[in-house]
């Protein structure tokens, strides 16, 4: 089965849910990975209009939303879904990982959308975090998000280890997601599990994407393991 996914971070749809909506119904994705989703009612509003399920982080009135959402398009559906909120960091921008199982008949996927800090020794340990998290998940892994670091760093180091790093086996170009008018740093990621075939990714710089957000989208064609 072929999944297309797409990663993006969409800056609290403060350009609007129908840019945002514009740029993902032109690619069409099975899979979006969101970071920085906006208030609840604007992240429904997306998914209303993009004709997708979204799951979010749970209600929590007494901290702050870690801000992160997995949206899929039928005939995927979200099985469960929950939050896992890094430790640590400032209280007024948490960082964390919604992680998800969605399920198309007998398939089942792992998708976790992750948003890492901005200082290198706190994204580190977010992302040894991240592999415990994930340590004992036996379908297949699609693991997507702003890491705020390159590909040297050593958070995106990490995780190219423990997962490959879609951008390597099927790039199209540099890959450059940041910033949007001139992107020269590549930030955001998909990482996928062994035996998740990569038929390509790019990241689309077309004037709805740049108007969208802060961040250029990431789009990859995957295969699941077994499928042709």
């Amino acid at each position: 089965m072929r999944l297309r996914v797409l990663v993006y971070n969409v800056h609290g749809f403060r350009a609007g849910t129908d840019r945002v909506a514009r740029v993902v119904s032109r690619w069409r994705p099975d899979v979006v990975l969101l970071n920085e989703s906006g208030g609840r009612l604007r992240l429904r509003r997306f998914a209303r209009t993009v004709g997708m399920e979204v799951a979010a982080d749970p209600w929590s009135p007494l901290r702050r939303r870690v801000k992160n959402a997995v949206v899929v398009r039928d005939p995927w559906t979200v099985i469960d879904h929950r939050l896992h909120r890094f430790a640590g960091g400032p209280i007024l921008s948490p960082r964390g990982a919604l992680v998800a199982t969605i399920g198309s008949g007998r398939d089942r996927v792992t998708a976790v959308a992750a948003h890492l800090g901005l200082h290198p020794v706190e994204r580190r340990r977010h992302a040894e975090e991240l592999v415990g998290v994930l340590e004992d998940v036996r379908s297949p892994v699609i693991l997507g998000g702003d890491l705020n670091e390159r590909p040297d760093g050593r958070a995106a180091s990490l995780l190219a280890n423990r997962w490959r790093d879609v951008w390597l086996l099927g790039g199209d170009a540099a890959g450059e997601t940041f910033p949007v008018a001139q992107a020269t740093a590549r930030i955001d990621y998909l990482f996928v599990s062994d035996g998740v075939g990569v038929e390509g990714a790019t990241v689309p710089g077309d004037d709805d994407a740049r108007a969208a957000s802060d961040h250029r989208p990431l789009v990859a064609e995957l295969t699941l393991p077994g499928h042709g």
